[in-house]
């Protein structure tokens, strides 16, 4: 049995949300519309100051983006995705980089590794995707170490990509079991959900957007590659793409710093620091 099947168990409408969530994922190129935010990745990596030897698990890890540079900072790093094909490109990396990286394709709510694992669990804006934001919470608390820290990093809702996801979802609603992504974003929130098993800090940052190009040409980007939107523009007739390709565009427009033709916009997320009990 899947780890997918196991979490979603009887219940026919979750396990086809899961399946659904998997196809969107590994829809479009996760690996080449990642490219653009190496930089936020590797302020994120430095924050966290892995020492050589650190056990470390990167839940959600797309295609390695901050765990193959983790692992050659000398961390034993293991990275999980529900998507296969970014779980290949993850794999792939490391091979190039020469670097000893475990990567296995396995579910945020139902992680495959025995309890206290890992002396560091990391996602960034991974697993607040995951459907079921209790049991995500329960599993990186279960499988770090007491003593260990669990690092996120989760949009929020007031930020720009909080206001891009309110644009997407009122061109094409999100399923009705799915719990709002950015609620991980949200400090009262995010301390409810990890309170029992760990102390929790919060700091707001600033992630970089940079593209040499406009932000039409970003949208595009976003439509080409990045699976959730590439599903939700599937999902719409032409009259509704165009509707979606337009306010997503102003919105973008609306945010852009750049004076050089490309385009820069400071997104907001929350850094969550939660040190294990």
């Amino acid at each position: 049995m899947s780890s997918i099947e196991a979490t979603a168990g009887t219940d026919p409408e979750m396990q086809a949300l899961k399946q659904r969530l998997k196809t969107t994922w590994e829809s479009g190129d996760y690996g080449a519309f990642a490219v653009y935010l190496q930089r936020g990745a590797a302020d994120f990596l430095e924050r966290l100051d892995i020492q050589p030897g650190t056990r470390m698990l990167d839940v959600a890890c797309g295609a390695g983006q901050i765990s193959v540079p983790a692992a050659r900072a000398g961390a034993q790093v293991t990275g999980v995705d529900i998507a296969a094909n970014l779980v290949e490109q993850a794999r792939a990396w490391a091979r190039e980089e020469g670097v000893d990286a475990r990567f296995d394709e396995g579910d945020a709510e139902d992680l495959p590794y025995d309890n206290a694992s890992f002396d560091l669990v990391t996602s960034l804006l991974g697993a607040m995707f995951a459907p079921q934001p209790d049991r995500v919470a329960s599993e990186l608390l279960r499988v770090c170490r007491p003593g260990g820290r669990i690092v996120m990093g989760n949009w929020t809702p007031e930020g720009f990509v909080g206001g891009m996801f309110k644009i997407i979802g009122k061109h094409a609603p999100p399923p009705p079991l799915m719990a709002p992504p950015v609620q991980w974003g949200d400090e009262a929130t995010v301390r409810q959900r990890l309170a029992t098993g760990a102390d929790v800090t919060v700091t707001r940052r600033s992630y970089p957007f940079e593209y040499p190009f406009g932000p039409e040409a970003v949208v595009d980007l976003f439509r080409d590659y990045y699976g959730p939107a590439q599903k939700a523009f599937a999902a719409l007739d032409p009259a509704g793409q165009a509707a979606l390709q337009e306010e997503l565009t102003s919105h973008w427009q609306q945010h852009n710093q750049a004076n050089d033709g490309g385009t820069r916009v400071e997104a907001e997320y929350l850094e969550v620091v939660a040190r294990r009990c």
